[in-house]
């Protein structure tokens, strides 16, 4: 059964309250915080991304650099760099952005999308390469030719590819073999607890120097604009948190780890993502990490009357 974990206050008075569930792990693994639906199962959707980078590498993929790796886990904001970043592992392998799979879309990035939409109408700027998930299925498509697999259908869950990251999933969440989803993307997609999700960031974080699961881990902290993009909250929040590994997903997921082992994960259950940025602090905060200015000032997002600060989105007081 979730909780109330986050609140709206416009005007002194409270708005709404988001409900939901989390967990926080000490660095042996012990859980810390437990509160709501830790132990059942959630889709974690993009959280799923290092875990599928870390089955690609151990598949064969290897990254030109960090910045390649990252787009990799990326739920990237169809920046130019980002762009760049996915049509250069396609040309590595000799592909085009027809051979991607996922959706087309639009940069979610608002300055990016604008661009992109400048004397074009919708239907002629959509591309799959702006897609947020278009660097994991370029690293794929890689993977595949690396490895002699099909490079079509490599969605299905039938493919060597997938069967290869449903047994990635399995080794680090140690979670039951269930029923899939399919996620946004098209992709496959494995149920995980939050309390094991927390478990298999809380791996990544402190896998060896060296590992496949440090390599992802260390990607993505050292390119937090490349895995989210300007102003993401996975950005904003590495940004403030030396050493820390983090991964949104879709509908109110996130999941991260300090170097220490000390991990968390949570469901929003309406999936706000007002919700995300003071749930995540209040969470950091309650992990021992030290606080700033920085961190205050994302763990209180303005709610705006007019152009005027009107309330706060908080995490509630003692929820944690």
């Amino acid at each position: 059964m979730s909780v109330d974990l986050v609140e709206v206050v416009r005007s002194g008075f409270r708005e709404c309250v988001h409900r939901g569930s989390a967990v926080i792990l000490r660095p042996d693994g012990d859980p810390l915080v437990e509160v709501g639906a830790v132990h059942g199962p959630i889709f974690p959707r993009s959280t799923n991304k290092p875990l599928q980078a870390l089955a690609l590498l151990r598949n064969g993929f290897e990254p030109v650099d960090d910045a390649e790796l990252a787009v990799a886990t990326a739920s990237h904001f169809g920046e130019p760099d980002h762009v760049a970043l996915v049509h250069r592992l396609l040309d590595r392998f000799g592909f085009t952005e027809d051979d991607l799979e996922c959706p087309p879309d639009l940069p979610f990035e608002e300055r990016a999308r604008a661009q992109v939409l400048a004397g074009h109408d919708r239907a002629a700027a959509v591309r799959r390469v702006y897609m947020n998930c278009s660097g994991k299925h370029a690293a794929m498509l890689a993977t595949c030719r690396i490895n002699g697999w099909p490079t079509r259908g490599y969605l299905e869950v039938g493919h060597p590819l997938q069967q290869a990251v449903l047994d990635t999933v399995a080794d680090v969440t140690g979670e039951p073999e269930t029923d899939l989803g399919i996620d946004g993307c098209g992709l496959p997609i494995v149920p995980v607890s939050l309390v094991n999700l927390a478990r298999a960031y809380a791996g990544f974080a402190t896998a060896p120097h060296g590992s496949p699961q440090r390599r992802v881990a260390d990607a993505i902290r050292a390119h937090p604009r490349v895995i989210s993009g300007t102003d993401g909250p996975d950005f904003r929040v590495m940004s403030a948190t030396p050493g820390l590994v983090c991964k949104i997903g879709a509908d109110g997921v996130h999941a991260g780890a300090l170097p220490d082992g000390s991990a968390f994960a949570y469901k929003i259950d309406d999936g706000a993502d007002r919700a995300r940025l003071p749930l995540t602090l209040a969470i950091l905060q309650r992990m021992g990490v030290e606080w700033t200015d920085e961190h205050a000032e994302l763990a209180t997002p303005a709610v705006l009357g007019g152009a005027a600060r009107v309330g706060i989105v908080r995490a509630i007081p003692g929820a944690l």
